[in-house]
């Protein structure tokens, strides 16, 4: 799940130990770390052009939003050059690629040690959104670090989800929640429309 706590809340009540099964999802996790580089980005930008100068980070907030893996080619060699820098988005990117990590250990004691040199990291980046989003995962600790032992996502969950969504807004809305469901079951249901 994510980490709103209205979710935590109904797992807490509505399961015996719930909080003892509650794994936050990967995915909600990465992107508030990419929200926080790209926050870094804007505020180091507006800094440059503040001071009157030109920015280097002018037309480059699209290649901080890439894991390094996954970095085009085309774009390698202009972000080296801004690597090379020693740019505060630069840090915030590394912290945020290195938490990337966390999700490839299968012992606890190891993931335990990696998140406190990478809370220690995080913390002492004097970057202020990085810093808010380290001291979120170490609130709900227990839970990101769950996944080593339950390694599950809700990437399945956020699928149907956006398929139901999509559904809905084809039919501009419906008046009758039994007509919503049948076409939820219809759309989602793997019905074979062609059978032979």
């Amino acid at each position: 799940m994510n980490m709103w706590p209205a979710y935590i809340a109904a797992t807490r009540d509505g399961l015996p130990a719930g909080d003892e099964k509650i794994v936050f999802d990967r995915f909600h996790i990465m992107r508030a770390m990419t929200t926080a580089v790209d926050t870094v980005r804007k505020q180091e930008h507006w800094a440059f052009l503040r001071a009157g100068g030109d920015s280097p980070l002018t037309g480059t907030n699209h290649l901080w939003l890439f894991n390094e893996d996954r970095l085009p080619d085309q774009h390698a060699s202009t972000f080296t050059t801004l690597q090379a820098l020693n740019l505060q988005v630069g840090r915030a990117w590394a912290i945020k690629e290195a938490l990337g990590t966390l999700w490839t250990y299968r012992q606890g004691a190891a993931v335990r040690r990696f998140f406190r040199q990478w809370y220690g990291w995080a913390i002492r980046s004097r970057l202020e959104p990085v810093k808010a989003v380290a001291r979120m995962l170490k609130r709900h600790r227990d839970g990101v670090l769950r996944f080593v032992t339950h390694p599950i996502t809700n990437g399945v969950a956020e699928g149907l989800n956006s398929k139901i969504m999509s559904v809905k807004r084809k039919a501009g809305g419906f008046r009758n929640p039994d007509h919503f469901t049948t076409a939820i079951y219809f759309h989602c249901g793997g019905i074979d429309l062609y059978p032979r």
